[in-house]
């Protein structure tokens, strides 16, 4: 019951999140000293042309009425038109969130995978030399910049060794579109040859998102496991004989991940942030890359499009984390 009423305390600030975050969006794209209608109509357009078309595309309303217009229509799923595209933003959006949300999971996946027990190890054994080496590591992964790990992996596995693609998503066509999510899509069909050739493109954008998620599991462990080893239920476990092992793994993993999962739904909403970048370096056609693209050429509906999507998308891996939280923790959902 409890967790029921978070969950629905949590739904309750959803929308006026998510107007918020439009309303912000709008205004710093319509604040920006460019004019997306000059870009579209060309440079050989007359000024009548270009007033013609600002009215055609409902620019010359004043910008509270603009406002207005575009909450009710993205309320409705309607993004409006890409001025470079000239398709659906939403289309747009749908055909590559798929590629930019399966990349973000599997490095979230990775990231976890790897970061917790690492963790904990250097929890467990600190202020040896393990764990100096692991928090260099961590900060390394902290202060690199995406971009400069991205090009660095790309000129050393891709180019120097031959051991991974350069760039891409896939070779060739890939699988048959059924979810959107090559390696799944693939799984399906039965194709292995197309699943290991996606495996084998996703592994330098991956590591490149992973590599800061990992730094930020690995820390937030380490603290989590050295409180909860100081606590007093653990030292009375440890009086009453129960194994170190058993400790460790049953009760102090327990509640030293309740900063960690909370760390993994902020880090899902950097990857996304980070995906900019990273599918711009490896040219993967995800949300990230239409975002660069969109920017280039001063498409406002599409930035906007694709700042609210992603930041739904923020907002309901926080709610989710926050529901898991309810799960590890009850007294979260006090």
């Amino acid at each position: 019951m409890k967790l029921l009423v978070l969950i629905l305390n949590r739904l309750f600030w959803f929308v006026p999140t998510v107007l918020g975050l439009i309303v912000i969006t709008f205004t710093i794209s319509h604040i920006i000293p460019a004019d997306p209608v000059a870009f579209v109509a060309g440079d050989n357009a007359t000024a009548e042309q270009i007033e013609e078309l600002r009215r055609q595309l409902g620019l010359d309303q004043p910008m509270h009425i603009q406002l207005w217009r575009y909450i009710v229509a993205v309320l409705e799923g309607d993004f409006g038109v890409s001025l470079y595209t000239l398709r659906p933003i939403s289309e747009d959006l749908a055909s590559r969130l798929p590629a930019t949300l399966e990349l973000t999971f599997v490095s979230v996946f990775v990231s976890a995978l790897i970061g917790i027990p690492l963790g904990v190890v250097s929890a467990l054994k600190r202020n040896s030399l393990l764990d100096h080496v692991l928090r260099i590591i961590t900060v390394s992964g902290l202060a690199i910049a995406s971009f400069w790990l991205a090009i660095l992996f790309q000129l050393l596995f891709a180019m120097e060794l031959g051991w991974t693609p350069l760039q891409g998503r896939v070779a060739g066509w890939g699988p048959d579109v059924i979810t959107g999510f090559f390696l799944i899509d693939s799984l399906i069909m039965g194709d292995l040859e197309t699943f290991w050739d996606v495996v084998s493109h996703m592994i330098l954008p991956v590591m490149t998102l992973a590599f800061p998620a990992l730094a930020t599991i690995v820390r937030f462990t380490r603290a989590g496991v050295l409180e909860a080893i100081n606590s007093n239920y653990v030292m009375y476990e440890e009086a009453m004989g129960m194994p170190r092992r058993v400790i460790v793994w049953k009760y102090v993993l327990r509640n030293a991940l309740i900063g960690t999962v909370t760390q993994i739904g902020l880090i899902f909403g950097i990857l996304i942030a980070g995906a900019v970048v990273v599918e711009a370096v490896f040219d993967w056609p995800g949300l990230g890359s239409y975002a660069v693209q969109s920017i280039l050429q001063s498409d406002y509906n599409a930035i906007m499009g694709f700042t609210v999507v992603s930041g739904v998308i923020f907002i309901v891996v926080n709610l989710t984390v926050d529901v898991v939280h309810g799960f590890i923790d009850p007294r979260e959902s006090r």
